[in-house]
């Protein structure tokens, strides 16, 4: 296959997925990573994608949302570590609410099996991770099923999260920015991310850093609103220092 032609897939395999690693796209192709990396510079240059951190995102504002299965195999490394680090964040007794989010479920993965917190979660994945921990108290917030996230949203979910106070949430999403805040591409979602980030005592943000400078629909909290971000090397200095000292939240990249 001739380079032009490569990058033509390129740029119709990120409309389709809504994003394209490094990693993926070598071995798709049967290139070397620097070859793949050469032909996102140039379809960056040209307009056609974005660059992000170990891949591309599609050109323009907004992102198309990728399924659950593509989302757990993006940047697996950086969200096992991200994972590892909110976990050192959790309290070793009271309440904490888990969002919905491949990190997030990473992180319920972690949770040892002795564990006395109560965990209260609207995510599938996360409850079926922590459904055999026998000192964990485990609630599950109810709704309507949004199967792309395996998450409850809707008023019944909002409902639930109206009652709690919960001392620490992890929340999740698929854009941040200084400009824009934490954004998804759901407005069903973003109303119970809101809840959850204002009802919890303490709000820590899991996100890699792919996420940085990207765009969703619809907004759902501020950086200010956030106490600690957790992300990966990715995020340069002067975007951690700018994040910390502008809005607030402590930056950790791991």
């Amino acid at each position: 296959m001739y380079a032009p032609e490569r990058q033509h897939r390129m740029v119709q395999l990120a409309q389709e997925r809504g994003r394209v690693d490094v990693p993926s796209l070598a071995e798709e192709f049967g290139v070397t990573q620097e070859t793949v990396r050469r032909d996102l510079s140039a379809l960056e240059r040209a307009g056609l994608l974005r660059r992000v951190h170990g891949g591309a995102l599609p050109a323009g504002g907004f992102r198309l949302e990728p399924g659950l299965a593509e989302r757990d195999s993006t940047a697996a490394a950086d969200k096992d570590r991200i994972a590892r680090a909110a976990l050192a964040l959790l309290p070793e007794r009271g309440s904490v609410l888990l969002d919905a989010g491949t990190t997030v479920a990473r992180l319920a993965a972690l949770l040892p099996l002795d564990s006395t917190l109560t965990v209260v979660t609207n995510a599938l994945p996360v409850a079926a991770r922590l459904a055999e921990h026998p000192t964990l108290n485990l609630h599950i917030v109810g709704g309507r099923l949004r199967h792309r996230t395996q998450a409850a949203v809707d008023a019944w979910a909002l409902r639930d999260l109206a009652e709690l106070e919960p001392d620490v949430a992890v929340i999740a999403t698929n854009g941040f920015s200084t400009q824009t805040g934490l954004t998804t591409p759901d407005l069903a979602e973003a109303a119970v991310k809101r809840a959850m980030v204002s009802c919890a005592r303490r709000v820590i943000l899991v996100a890699d850093s792919s996420k940085y400078g990207v765009r969703h629909f619809a907004r759902f909290a501020a950086l200010s609103q956030v106490d600690v971000l957790i992300t990966d090397t990715g995020l340069t200095d002067d975007q951690a220092t700018e994040i910390a000292t502008a809005h607030g939240p402590e930056v950790i990249r791991v």
